[in-house]
């Protein structure tokens, strides 16, 4: 059985009469990575504000690692790391002074500090540019140095509010990296807020839309996409007979793919490993032979256009 490292129920805050989060109810399993995916303004900022007890909510239950956010707040402060939006490093100091100085908060002894700061310099890829001044780093270098700072105090569950916003894709996709090594080698809990599609598609062992305060729909990348119509499995054929064959066999459901060379079916399907099956199944007793099946699936952003009726990359850009 899989505990969990996070727990929130029935989770409301509100700064006068705007609602920000509106009865939200979250479960994260340990070693995982949870994601919250939405546009500015959706409230996400806020949620990891108030689970790393920055701020109280105004209603809800609200567990971290067994302890109450409420009433247990230095134990939670203790077992927890935050990265917010913005690099909360010293550009004035050393990235090697910087790990130093967050082992000196932490109060290990020095001979940790200096045996984890170098460990966590080579982890991160900073060595060479160890002893230089912060303010000479690119974007990427700095969000490394940032995420290695959250881990001097060695935490059990780490909150990245929007890690990779404003990096490119290389530095983008090199913190993917390290954070899944993380969960993967270390066995910490990610919580992870993000406004990128394909960084949740790609990282997120579960998923929760969170749209107008509210969590729209919650699951794996693959259950949220067969939320959505649109999915088929794609059945490609050398020749016309073969085709003809199979679309008979197949159904009424099945249809010639728009756009291909005119021997390519289409079945609708959920994506699902039964729906898969009962095609092959089908195929084989009908002893059709197929050049290449290939499962096709809704991505993120059309599931998000589903569920909230806005695309979420016009969302971005109209805050821009």
């Amino acid at each position: 059985m899989v505990n969990s490292a996070i727990t929130a129920r029935g989770l409301h805050k509100a700064y006068g009469e705007h609602t920000v989060l509106d009865g939200i109810d979250l479960t994260v399993a340990e070693g995982t990575i949870f994601s919250l995916l939405g546009p500015n303004g959706a409230g996400k900022t806020t949620t990891v504000q108030i689970l790393t007890t920055l701020i109280g909510a105004d209603d809800g239950q609200i567990s971290v690692g067994g302890f109450d956010a409420r009433t247990e707040q230095k134990q939670v402060r203790e077992l927890i790391g935050v990265t917010g939006q913005f690099a909360a490093v010293d550009e004035l100091l050393t990235g090697r002074e910087n790990l130093q100085m967050m082992g000196d908060l932490n109060h290990l002894p020095r001979s940790e500090t200096r045996r984890l700061t170098a460990e966590l310099l080579e982890r991160f890829d900073l060595l060479e540019a160890a002893d230089k001044q912060v303010s000479s780093y690119s974007g990427g270098m700095t969000r490394r140095l940032d995420l290695a700072m959250t881990l001097v105090g060695d935490p059990r569950v780490i909150f990245l509010d929007e890690p990779t916003t404003g990096l490119d894709p290389r530095s983008r996709r090199s913190i993917w990296d390290i954070i899944r090594n993380l969960v993967d080698e270390r066995g910490v809990t990610v919580f992870l807020t993000t406004q990128y599609l394909e960084e949740a598609d790609h990282l997120a062992d579960r998923i929760a839309v969170l749209d107008n305060g509210r969590i729209v729909a919650e699951g794996t990348a693959a259950e949220l996409k067969r939320l959505i119509p649109g999915g088929h499995i794609r059945i490609d054929f050398a020749a016309q007979a073969e085709l003809t064959a199979a679309r008979y066999a197949l159904g009424s459901t099945a249809h010639v793919l728009e756009g291909s060379d005119g021997l390519t079916l289409a079945v609708p399907s959920d994506g699902g490993v039964r729906s898969l099956r009962a095609v092959l199944d089908v195929l084989d007793t009908e002893n059709i032979e197929a050049g290449g099946i290939s499962v096709h699936t809704p991505n993120l952003d059309d599931v998000f256009l589903t569920l909230t009726g806005r695309d979420i990359t016009t969302e971005q850009e109209s805050v821009r």
